[in-house]
């Protein structure tokens, strides 16, 4: 407890290891919280909870709460399924896909992500399950990064296409970006500029907590 309320005047960084994918993994307590860091940004709790949980609640929590199921892609430490679970109270089924390992087991030990009844967590790459996958969920988030960098196959039409296919009638895409600078700004406008997929429209939420961008796909019918 001391460690927390010291945290209001400087982070507190309680744990600190690394994996094949990720050059850092930090948990640290700052402002009374507890959070997970990359290297240069937030991964989890802290100001990516708040982004997400702006996105959910555009999409509308009492919708939410009556899906039937939920993939999450990406999961490092869980906040976004943390905020599903016990703000929003979802009682359907959370698929959450995460490609680091080592991520889960601090998840697990730090964040007790593994006390969540209806989540199952798998070990796969995103872009691969998403090939593979024959599921229809009600609602995709997708939040994939590797530091403050995106892979390059998630603004691919195809793997849009794939994403879409996999939605619900009146199913949602809840994709969060990172803009750092032109090009990646430019990227999102190209982006929303060329998505087209009959029966879906789409929309953005910019500058979300500075340097975010939330798309939202919605499937109409």
């Amino acid at each position: 407890m001391i460690r927390k309320f010291l945290s209001y005047l400087i982070p507190i960084t309680i744990y600190k290891t690394k994996s094949g994918w990720s050059k850092s993994i930090e948990v640290t307590w700052a402002n009374g919280e507890l959070v997970m860091d990359s290297e240069n940004t937030n991964y989890s709790y802290g100001s990516l909870q708040r982004i997400l949980r702006l996105g959910l609640k555009t999409i509308g929590f009492r919708q939410i709460k009556n899906m039937k199921k939920i993939l999450v892609l990406g999961v490092a430490g869980g906040s976004v399924i943390k905020t599903l679970s016990n703000e929003i109270q979802f009682k359907g089924t959370i698929t959450g896909v995460e490609i680091d390992p080592e991520i889960i087991k601090v998840a697990n030990s730090y964040f007790h992500l593994n006390q969540i009844p209806n989540l199952t967590i798998l070990i796969a790459d995103a872009f691969e399950f998403v090939l593979q996958a024959n599921e229809k969920y009600d609602l995709i988030i997708v939040d994939i990064f590797q530091d403050t960098k995106m892979p390059g196959f998630l603004f691919e039409n195809f793997f849009t296409e794939k994403l879409c296919a996999l939605l619900q009638t009146k199913g949602y895409i809840l994709f969060n970006t990172m803009i750092l600078d032109k090009n990646d700004n430019q990227r999102n406008e190209k982006y929303c500029s060329e998505f087209y997929q009959p029966n879906f429209k789409i929309k953005t939420i910019p500058r979300v907590e500075i340097h975010n961008e939330l798309i939202i796909i919605e499937k109409i019918n």
